[in-house]
């Protein structure tokens, strides 16, 4: 049900709105906000927008061309839950202002960007995303980084290394091990009624949700299941749930990451991603091949595998992103396509109904843009519909123990977020298509990650003391 400028005046004046928050994504993948308050709030800012400047944003405008427009989409409103004053958000496009056209590096106009591209091609006119993002809640954490060294600390009651600390109400010892967090009740599992809480909030803020679950990580590692929905809007409701995440943590006095791997030696967070286009009210993924296929999703996942590199930088756009894809801890570094078997980074789920049909692709992780992500995906499926690539066989044995001259024919994804840059700036031609994304968005892009690439790459590790400091 979508809501007009009418609908959201009629909410203002219902829920005694005191201010209006305009929230818009940063290339990173961060929402951004400003408030406004309702005796400075028209019907005609739907249409005029609100001023910003766009030059302090990351990877964003210099000095000299600052000014940006914050475009409000009416059908994205909702009640902030946490605000204590009523508060409106609106999402916004960032447009131009001297021509009025969505900002090329903003994320939101570009994945409006490849939505209106798939039409373009003929190809299809609906792309559906269905991702599920994977995180982390605990207790406490504390980290330094200055010229005296380097720490962090996690704390968690629900961890395995807390089973001989001493704590004020009692240490209970219910616990998961390591990797044993899928999915026993409580009192193993502490994190029920916060995930309930979640769930009941981003239901009322308009985001269905399917699934809610601990994961395996035994350190409060946590899935919520949301349904799919088209690319834009499914994008919209991942920056919801992951604010709704964040700040139902934080009122528990706990706090939640959606960092991939912020724990050594237990699983870490990925952000599967379920995908299908769809012409007319059919669903083009659905067939009579492996697994239900059609041509059409075989020649899409080739797309993908073909282009899984540079879509690295894009959907594992962290140095900690490459802590996860390692073999072991049910990360897909291997790519290849099957209906069984979990390590292979492009996975057809089974379902009952040919309108179910969909792949999923494992190796993106929540650090991910949801925007870019989207988009770049559908981006290289397409160019694999439009080359005609085929993936090849199935691979339905696991991939992690195949023999090493089997092993040595089936390509991986990239083992840093550096070698993904590489790969981001040598094959980005489909990314570009249709001026989706642009050389100098990706410029951008790619100097902003290579400034994060940088300060890793200089900065001593504790690791390495352990490694070599008495060599």
């Amino acid at each position: 049900m979508s809501k007009t400028v009418a609908d959201v005046m009629q909410l203002v004046s219902e829920e005694n709105v005191k201010f209006i928050d305009f929230r818009f994504t940063d290339t990173r993948g961060k929402e951004q906000h400003l408030s406004v308050p309702t005796s400075a709030f028209e019907a005609d800012r739907f249409e005029s927008g609100q001023a910003f400047d766009g030059s302090s944003i990351a990877g964003w405008k210099g000095i000299e061309a600052s000014d940006m427009l914050l475009m409000p989409d009416p059908n994205t409103a909702y009640i902030d839950p946490f605000y204590e004053e009523p508060t409106l958000v609106l999402v916004c496009d960032v447009v131009e202002p001297s021509d009025g056209k969505g900002y090329e590096r903003d994320p939101r106009s570009l994945a409006k960007r490849a939505q209106a591209y798939l039409k373009s091609t003929g190809l299809g006119d609906t792309a559906y995303f269905g991702p599920e993002p994977e995180f982390f809640i605990f207790d406490s954490v504390q980290w330094g980084v200055d010229m005296s060294g380097s720490f962090v600390k996690v704390n968690s009651e629900e961890a395995p290394w807390s089973s001989g600390k001493e704590y004020e109400h009692g240490n209970t010892g219910h616990r998961p091990n390591v990797k044993g967090g899928y999915f026993p009740v409580a009192p193993v599992d502490t994190f029920q009624d916060m995930r309930s809480e979640m769930c009941l909030l981003l239901e009322q803020l308009g985001v269905p949700v399917e699934v809610h679950h601990h994961e395996v990580a035994g350190e409060g590692q946590n899935e919520i299941g949301t349904k799919f929905s088209t690319l834009v809007q499914r994008a919209d409701w991942t920056q919801i749930l992951k604010y709704v995440v964040h700040n139902v943590a934080h009122t528990y006095g706990k706090t939640a990451t959606f960092m991939p791997k912020p724990i050594v030696g237990d699983n870490g967070s990925g952000m599967h991603v379920h995908q299908s286009i769809w012409k007319d009210g059919q669903n083009l993924f659905a067939g009579h091949g492996y697994a239900g296929l059609s041509e059409f999703a075989l020649y899409y996942i080739g797309g993908i595998i073909k282009h899984a590199r540079a879509l690295n930088a894009i959907t594992n756009p962290t140095t900690n992103s490459y802590k996860r894809l390692v073999p072991g801890f049910e990360a897909p570094v291997k790519l290849a396509y099957s209906a069984r078997n979990r390590s292979a980074s492009i996975r057809i789920p089974h379902v009952s109904s040919p309108k179910g049909r969909r792949i999923e692709t494992r190796f993106p992780d929540p650090m991910a843009n949801p925007y870019l992500a989207f988009s770049a995906l559908l981006m290289a499926g397409l160019d694999g519909v439009q080359n005609k690539l085929h993936p090849g066989e199935a691979a339905d044995k696991n991939l992690y123990d195949l023999p090493p001259e089997e092993d040595k024919k089936i390509p991986t994804v990239c083992a840093s977020l550096d070698e993904a840059l590489y790969h981001l700036d040598q094959d980005r031609e489909f990314l570009t298509r249709g001026g989706v994304f642009t050389d100098s968005m990706l410029d951008a892009y790619i100097e902003l990650k290579m400034a994060e690439l940088t300060r890793f790459r200089m900065t001593t590790h504790p690791v390495e003391f352990d490694m070599y400091y008495s060599l």
